[in-house]
């Protein structure tokens, strides 16, 4: 066999397909491995060049690889699509993945490794995105349920215990109904409690990590956004500026320009979802302060809000708070909140 320069690896749960090229830029392997096959083939393979597209387990393939020597890479799935031939198969796709790595642009944009307890932190935030959504749909089942019998309740969670109360007291509601209610109340409170034994598990990774400590002084950035933003950003430096950080996120509008008109649309929404949303929620939550005069923008919001709807200056916002998080973690400097109108900033030293 020839001297291997790259490897595409496609993965899967349990199949995985490999595409090796050689130093002519010929095909020289191309395999097909079961799981258990994987890390046994590589250990005893020389060391060369591994990609892989950005997906689920991803993280931990590539962290294997890097033990046995090999230089192994993430490519954002996107990147990859473009190379794919006609038709959708495991083979096309490792071919897809040998080729873009071998791309200047693509190699531009390999996503950083993300480690073991950055992996952990995203999971805490995850199950507990989860147990909130799922505490939203029992309280709106409980709702509505409650109103087939004459019973509304008002906003609010901590409404939900008194129209319990008063559907258990009500004579006009079934038995069977109320034993349903019942129940669903205590899984209400499960949840509650175990949302709230994350809350805590969150804060303590929060005030234990430095970066997470800097973040949250910005303004509209909680210890959500705070924990987000340093658990899914493991290397700021891998973007160029700000606006690349931004745009990652899917905070920049799409450019639909032509025949030298600038035509801007709306933002792309291609990067992080859940990030982005954390933004925009705290710029809204911030905006909405100010409209009720329990908070005071700076001279450049306020200008905003006199020109854009409230939605727009949020998202226009967001934006601006990504770019600022980015400064913060390549420069390590902490955000001055009294020097905000000249977007100073001061050294950690300070």
């Amino acid at each position: 066999m020839k001297k291997l320069i790259r490897i595409g690896l496609d993965t899967s749960k349990s199949v995985f397909q490999l595409h090796g090229i050689d130093e002519n830029e010929e095909l020289t392997l191309k395999k097909k491995l079961r799981r258990k096959e994987v890390l046994k083939f590589f250990a005893d393979l020389a060391p060369t060049k591994v990609g892989l597209e950005a997906c689920g387990s991803a993280h931990y393939w590539v962290r294997e690889l890097k033990k046995l020597g090999h230089d192994a890479v993430l490519i954002p799935p996107q990147y990859v699509k473009p190379y794919v031939d006609r038709g959708k198969n495991d083979a096309a796709d490792a071919q897809a993945i040998a080729e873009a790595m071998s791309r200047p642009k693509v190699q531009k944009r390999f996503v950083p490794v993300k480690d073991p307890e950055q992996q952990a932190a995203l999971m805490l935030m995850k199950v507990r995105d989860q147990l909130v959504g799922r505490r939203t749909q029992l309280a709106n089942s409980i709702r509505g349920h409650a109103a087939e019998f004459g019973l509304v309740g008002a906003k609010g969670f901590a409404k939900i215990e008194p129209l319990l109360l008063r559907l258990a007291d009500e004579q006009e509601v079934p038995a069977l109904a109320k034993d349903l209610f019942a129940g669903l109340g205590q899984e209400l409170a499960r949840i509650e409690r175990h949302i709230e034994k994350l809350d805590t598990r969150l804060m303590a990774f929060h005030r234990g990590n430095e970066l997470s400590r800097r973040l949250v002084a910005i303004p509209t950035v909680g210890p959500i956004g705070a924990c987000l933003l340093a658990a899914k950003t493991p290397d700021p430096n891998a973007f160029r500026s700000g606006r690349d950080f931004a745009a990652w996120i899917g905070l920049t509008p799409k450019d639909h320009s032509t025949a030298g008109k600038v035509r801007m649309g709306g933002i792309t929404r291609a990067g992080d979802e859940a990030l982005r949303k954390t933004l925009v929620l705290g710029a809204t939550a911030l905006i909405q302060q100010i409209r009720k005069g329990r908070s005071k923008p700076s001279p450049w919001l306020a200008q905003l809000l006199t020109r854009k709807p409230p939605k727009l200056a949020a998202v226009a916002l967001a934006n601006k708070t990504a770019r600022i998080a980015w400064k913060l973690m390549v420069s390590g400097e902490r955000y001055d909140d009294r020097r905000a109108t000249t977007r100073a900033l001061v050294p950690v030293a300070a």
